[in-house]
């Protein structure tokens, strides 16, 4: 029989079936709507969704983001030269002491963040009235941003609250419902329904960030917003979408739940993100690459390069060879050899399964941190000693020792930002992990007790500018003291 006729008389038996089933229906009439919700299963469906969302809303909040950003076009003075904008966003708590994970980009420019905390279910138990109160509207301190995921942490002064879990997002499989919650356009605590579209989507190839995709709707305001699963644990933020309107088209992108994870954990712990590496270079294998190479499998991980005098190259490691598990878990592709080892301590070893000429063998390798990261010297200071804290930073004197782990400076005499307190004021434009300051207002910085004495003169709210060098670079940085 032809294909095209089968698929024809499978048609008709299935509208033979809907027909049957509604003529039971239409014999039935005093059949109760609440029966034939439970003979088609959708009632108890619709319920467990309801049930669910009512338990994951008292932990989405909405963000209220101000501050100040270059206004465009032609300013009749300087001081038109900025110009007040307000934002919206949204976050989750994870925390039950008031840690909140939103966006980076949500928070970005920000002099002042808010959160509006939703009423929790035990306060909105006695009220019959289908319109709830909007809730607590508090203010949030930004503690760490991470820019290369673009994920941010925000802490409030309130305890006690409604925290969702992070699960898994290596166990999230395309297909799976999830609901993304947020405040799109400003309406908050929002929720939609889709299905993840794929687990692991690289916009570009070697990207440094992966996503889970979904076609459940996301808008401007969703951002910092959490992706969940069935069961109300957190699989992902929503980050951005792609759409050609500006509207959602079903086309949205969140952090995994594993990478926010450990970036939370990171910047709770130290206010920013140490990534770990083992001094290689981890290709995913193509088809392509697999067929020129005479590969035994077209996919999983191959090393590109191995650098000269790093843990790799130390352990023995070699370009070509094909990297087939890390510490028992299976790698397949390069990003996830990199995502997963972030994540590892520094300093601890690491066991990876090496497939070369056709044998395979277990290497131990070392994490170090990796280079250029900007929290390279959080090791080299303590609280107690290091904090400026009307800066908030976490700062040490330029001495030759500390000078060899740099580049090429233009002065020898300065203070090295080392990091950020983690309860620090936070300036989108002030200082970073990595820059050597060498003035305050006109006055030379040579030392530590030199930058503490010249901002003992100053009070709050007072006008700072510092000379910096950033990345070989010299500028200016400022801001209000607060």
């Amino acid at each position: 029989m032809a294909p095209a006729m089968k698929a024809v008389i499978e048609l008709h038996k299935a509208m033979l079936v809907a027909v049957m089933w509604v003529s039971c229906l239409a014999a039935a009439p005093r059949l109760a709507l609440s029966q034939v919700d439970e003979l088609t299963g959708l009632g108890q469906l619709s319920r467990s969704f309801e049930a669910m969302i009512e338990a994951v809303s008292p932990s989405v909040v909405k963000v209220f983001v101000s501050g100040f950003v270059p206004r465009s076009g032609i300013v009749s003075s300087t001081g038109d030269l900025l110009a007040r904008q307000h934002s919206t966003g949204s976050g989750v708590i994870v925390d039950a002491d008031g840690y909140i994970v939103t966006n980076a980009h949500v928070v970005s420019g920000a002099r002042r963040v808010q959160v509006l905390i939703a009423t929790s279910g035990a306060q909105r138990a006695d009220r019959s009235s289908i319109l709830k109160p909007s809730g607590d509207l508090v203010g949030a301190q930004i503690v760490g941003v991470d820019n290369e995921t673009d994920l941010a942490v925000l802490k409030v002064a309130k305890r006690g609250l409604s925290a969702l879990q992070l699960s898994d997002s290596d166990a999230v499989r395309k297909g799976q419902l999830v609901f993304a919650f947020g405040s799109p356009l400003g309406l908050e605590n929002s929720v939609s329904m889709g299905v993840v579209s794929s687990v692991a989507r690289q916009l570009r190839q070697e990207d440094p960030m992966i996503y889970i995709q979904t076609d459940a709707t996301i808008n401007p305001g969703n951002s910092g917003g959490p992706l969940v699963n069935a069961s109300g644990e957190v699989v992902g933020i929503n980050t951005f979408i792609l759409s050609q309107s500006g509207g959602s088209e079903g086309i949205g992108f969140a952090a995994p739940s594993n990478i926010v994870r450990n970036v939370f954990e990171q910047i709770r712990q130290k206010g920013a993100v140490q990534r770990g590496a083992i001094g290689v270079f981890a290709q995913t294998i193509t088809p392509t690459l697999a067929a020129a190479m005479g590969l035994q499998q077209d996919w999983g991980v191959i090393l590109g390069d191995v650098y000269p005098n790093g843990p790799g190259a130390q352990a023995g490691l070699q370009i070509g060879d094909v990297i087939l598990s890390l510490d028992g878990k299976l790698m397949e592709n390069g990003r996830q050899l990199e995502v997963n080892l972030y994540s590892r301590r520094i300093g601890t070893r690491v066991t990876l399964e090496v497939l070369r000429n056709r044998r395979k063998r277990r290497v131990e390798v070392t994490v170090i941190e990796r280079p250029g990261n900007s929290t390279q010297f959080l090791a080299l200071v303590n609280r107690e000693t290091n904090l400026v804290e009307n800066l908030g930073i976490l700062a040490m004197d330029l001495t030759p020792q500390v000078e060899r782990l740099l580049p090429p400076l233009r002065r020898k005499d300065g203070v090295l930002v080392a990091g950020r307190a983690v309860d620090a004021p936070f300036w989108e434009s002030g200082l970073l992990p990595g820059d050597v300051i060498y003035s305050l207002n006109g006055e030379s910085v040579e030392s530590l007790e030199e930058l503490r004495k010249h901002l003992s003169k100053l009070k709050v709210y007072d006008a700072v500018v510092m000379q910096v060098e950033r990345s070989g670079r010299l500028m200016f940085v400022s801001f209000e003291l607060e």
